[in-house]
């Protein structure tokens, strides 16, 4: 029985993952969320057989069904993605539909930001505004339920200002240069979501990541050198929002391993 209702978990996300795919191409546009599917090179609309999370990719091997160019990978990677994260949504929050709502809609958002980051480089205020709100009125609804420690809530509260302010001024400082202010929204939310010291983790684990696949991307050019006379380097536009994310789903999945690690790192140094 329990083994169904992961199924039916992942397909749910599977199916809300084909949505924000939707989300991802059509924000900004002038699109509505709500049109037909088409392919963007030849116009075709496309049928509901084609629209079938992950199986659709397949059967069409990728390709559109009249004109043949490639369908990115993009759609199916969020399906899937989307499909895994609320899989562990339902594992951080049993037998509660609140929290399992909460944490389904706060992931749906976190994949919004993260891929059209990769997309635009830029993070849309639309919905790094909501994922900080839903993330602080999750805190504040303790005072309505009363069940809360006055100093825990104080710190909970000021952890979202706390992250946000380093990133606040180095984007100030740097003209935004060196960071959007995309992301020092980004982090005020993760301040609300995670509190302050999970949240200075997941910031920690983004830079180290974030700073690994920079290097690499410029060691990738400078090897391979093909096609191109244009490299990456540091100036280049690395969007940082997906590391962002990628922090916080790692401490929020992973804390144990992530605090044991440290802990060991730090004893054996």
């Amino acid at each position: 029985m329990e083994i169904i209702i992961y199924i039916f978990v992942f397909i749910f996300g599977l199916i809300i993952g084909s949505f924000l795919n939707v989300v991802i191409c059509r924000y900004n546009t002038g699109k509505t969320f709500g049109g037909r599917s088409m392919c963007f090179s030849c116009g075709k609309i496309l049928k509901w057989y084609e629209l079938v999370p992950v199986l659709s990719f397949l059967f069409l091997r990728g390709k559109c069904s009249v004109c043949k160019s490639k369908i990115s990978w993009q759609y199916s990677i969020v399906e899937i993605v989307t499909g895994l994260l609320f899989l562990g949504a339902f594992f951080l929050s049993p037998f509660n539909i609140y929290l399992l709502v909460y944490l389904c809609a706060q992931f749906a958002l976190l994949m919004v930001l993260a891929v059209y980051d990769i997309r635009h480089k830029i993070i849309p205020n639309a919905f790094v505004y909501v994922f900080a709100i839903l993330a602080l009125a999750r805190i504040l609804s303790s005072l309505f339920l009363g069940n809360y420690d006055s100093s825990v809530l104080l710190w909970n509260i000021l952890a979202g200002p706390i992250c946000f302010l380093p990133f606040a001024g180095v984007w100030y400082f740097s003209r935004g240069k060196w960071i959007g202010f995309g992301d020092a929204k980004l982090a005020l939310g993760m301040g609300w979501f995670l509190g302050l010291s999970n949240a200075y983790i997941a910031i920690v684990l983004a830079v180290w990541t974030g700073a690994i696949v920079g290097v690499g991307l410029i060691l990738y050019t400078k090897i391979l050198c093909f096609a191109t006379n244009k490299k990456i380097t540091m100036k280049s536009e690395i969007p940082f929002g997906p590391f962002l994310v990628f922090g916080l789903l790692m401490v929020l999945f992973f804390e144990p391993w992530i605090i044991n690690f440290i802990k060991f790192f730090f004893t054996f140094q």
